[in-house]
């Protein structure tokens, strides 16, 4: 299924008033990737953040990390007046991670629950790295093919995620060396079928579709997953990946 961004960008500016409230797994995302990140340095020059969204991995990057300059980028503009309010003197850079123009290297590159709506991983990890400085760290948390695995199994949707194993593959390929990955799982109870889809539209998710759902198709939905799953239980399946820049850059085209 090819991402529409529009899509995407969409339902992330719809999601943004509740988002903090509904991530909980997202924000544990973060706070682990940060203390992994933490035992390979806790000082670095210039920082670039893709899908700043509400700032949830700003916070901790604020609080826990010194540097100089800090960068966000995120496909919706009113992240920006999140982002602002966090790390004042930041520089904020809108639109797609894929697209948008960088004007100095950063010796760390971040992002918490993005990376998994690039259809094209590699090419996305071989531009940034074009931003990096020798050495330089990225380090990224993203879902694996087992995320919200209820609702694959009920309707068929899902993203195109890599596995553990194909994402050192990735790294390895572009120039880095992986000094931590983990894979984990988190299971989040809901009451009903009706209150988990509450809650994925509350933190972007139902972007995965293009379809509007008319009541008809949710009691569908709500009555299918019943039947197949008695317990309301969605299971997020996270990847965390924190590696160093040990090649030359790899040059990207757009061939």
């Amino acid at each position: 299924m090819p991402i529409d961004f529009k899509q995407v960008k969409k339902q992330f500016e719809k999601s943004m008033a509740d988002y903090d409230k509904n991530a909980i797994v997202q924000d544990m995302m973060a706070s682990k990737m940060m203390f992994e990140l933490l035992k390979v340095s806790k000082v670095y020059d210039n920082i670039l953040e893709i899908g700043t969204g509400t700032g949830l991995l700003t916070k901790y990057i604020a609080k826990d990390l010194k540097f100089n300059r800090y960068y966000g980028n995120d496909i919706v503009e009113k992240s920006k007046n999140y982002i602002n309010k966090i790390i004042p003197n930041s520089t904020f850079i809108c639109g797609n991670a894929m697209k948008i123009k960088l004007d100095r290297k950063f010796n760390l590159i971040v992002s918490n629950a993005v990376f998994q709506w690039f259809e094209n991983l590699e090419k996305m990890i071989k531009l940034l790295s074009c931003s990096m400085v020798k050495d330089g760290i990225i380090a990224f948390s993203t879902f694996s093919p087992k995320n919200f695995g209820e609702i694959t199994d009920v309707t068929g949707l899902s993203l195109k995620y890599k596995s553990k194993e194909e994402l050192v593959q990735v790294m390895k390929s572009c120039g880095f060396e992986v000094l931590y990955c983990e894979e984990f799982y988190e299971p989040v109870e809901f009451k009903n079928p009706l209150e988990m889809l509450a809650h994925m539209k509350k933190t972007g998710v139902n972007s995965l579709s293009d379809k509007t759902w008319s009541v008809k198709n949710i009691k569908e939905f709500c009555d299918r997953f019943s039947n197949k799953y008695p317990k309301t239980t969605l299971t997020y399946a996270p990847i965390i990946m924190i590696a160093k820049l040990n090649a030359n850059p790899i040059q990207v085209t757009d061939n």
